[in-house]
């Protein structure tokens, strides 16, 4: 899609084919868990999280990693001597729990993965900061934090750097179905859900962009902020405006996480449909200045980053602009931006004139 986010180390068609690859050695266990009472839905290989059946319960699971953006707050520091770990911390946790909110698994408990190159990490400020960050997350999710993982892997993570990685199990409450593809419906309304600005995808080709600028991180953007102070800003957790929505009976019906591969996402489900937006939201001002310092147009930013759409439900047809109230009532932005409708499975911004084909994203 991007050719800038391939020369960045971010190359989709290679990752998503490796992902279809080990998708067919997955489905071959698909029933191993039976004999100890546990169904595994094989229905949802290639949906954002499982989901597994354990007696009356459904419960989702998702393992999620953050990426790279843990060496921008890094690099930040060492330039400004800012502490941005709390921000990196809760930004693990709604990694994991925002994919898991979308098969309509609302998170009960959350795992961290905390890899460093040397123990050095944990002796100062950034580790205080990381898991006060890591609690706020879990909190905000409505979760518990039920302990993990901290190795220190010499030669593999370098010295002074982290990898970050959440898990999380959602139970799908009583009464509700799971968020599935074969819930969409032709004329079901799409609702776009703000982002607070790039969230956990796009974190290399930030890097990228940095070393081409003069001032790097520290380049300002038109407001007057930091360009690496602004791509830290928090993600948005969903947790609990989906969860007021699998309480509204019979509203949503599908969700997606848009993070990598940007609008493209909205095609997720594995459905001949088309998926039209007709309003955009507002983009942060960080993202307008990402695409353009990369170079990218509006077909590679918008099928790269997520423009000020961090997450898509798909509601019932007349159901929008509650679904955006409920946002509102939230402290969330929402806009009915398009709907549902029959034809070939792709998406169509037609502000901006641009189509996605079905073969532009192939998880499965």
């Amino acid at each position: 899609m991007s050719e800038a986010y391939a020369a960045s180390g971010v190359d989709y068609e290679t990752l998503d084919a490796a992902k279809r690859f080990a998708l067919t050695a997955a489905r071959a266990t698909a029933e191993l868990g039976a004999a100890r009472g546990a169904r595994l839905d094989a229905g949802f290989f290639g949906e954002p999280a499982a989901l597994v059946e354990v007696g009356s319960l459904r419960l989702g699971f998702v393992l999620e990693c953050l990426g790279t953006k843990s060496l921008i707050a890094a690099a930040l520091e060492e330039a400004t001597g800012a502490d941005h770990y709390s921000a990196i911390g809760f930004d693990t946790v709604a990694a994991a729990v925002n994919d898991c909110c979308c098969v309509g698994a609302l998170p009960v408990v959350v795992n961290a993965y905390f890899a460093t190159g040397a123990a050095d990490f944990y002796g100062g400020s950034r580790h205080r900061s990381l898991v006060e960050g890591f609690a706020r997350g879990c909190a905000a999710a409505g979760a518990s934090w039920g302990g993990g993982e901290s190795p220190t892997l010499s030669g593999i993570v370098s010295p002074q750097a982290i990898d970050l990685a959440a898990a999380a199990i959602g139970i799908v409450p009583p009464g509700a179905e799971p968020l599935a593809a074969p819930r969409l419906e032709v004329g079901d309304e799409i609702v776009l859900v703000a982002s607070s600005g790039l969230h956990q995808n796009g974190a290399s080709l930030v890097r990228s962009v940095a070393e081409r600028l003069d001032g790097g991180l520290l380049a300002p953007l038109p407001s007057g902020r930091l360009f690496g102070e602004a791509v830290l800003d928090e993600s948005v957790i969903y947790a609990p405006l989906v969860e007021a929505l699998l309480r509204s009976e019979g509203r949503l019906h599908y969700a997606s996480n848009i993070t990598g591969h940007g609008l493209r996402k909205l095609m997720r489900a594995d459905r001949e449909l088309r998926y039209r937006v007709d309003e955009l939201p507002e983009v942060p001002e960080v993202l307008t200045f990402l695409a353009g310092a990369a170079g990218l147009d509006d077909r590679e930013a918008y099928g790269t980053l997520n423009m000020g759409a961090g997450y898509a439900l798909f509601v019932a047809a007349g159901e929008g602009a509650a679904t955006c109230a409920q946002a509102t009532a939230l402290g969330l932005r929402a806009l009915v931006a398009g709907e549902v409708e029959e034809g070939r499975r792709s998406v169509l911004l037609a502000p901006l004139g641009v189509t996605y084909a079905a073969d532009e994203l192939e998880l499965r």
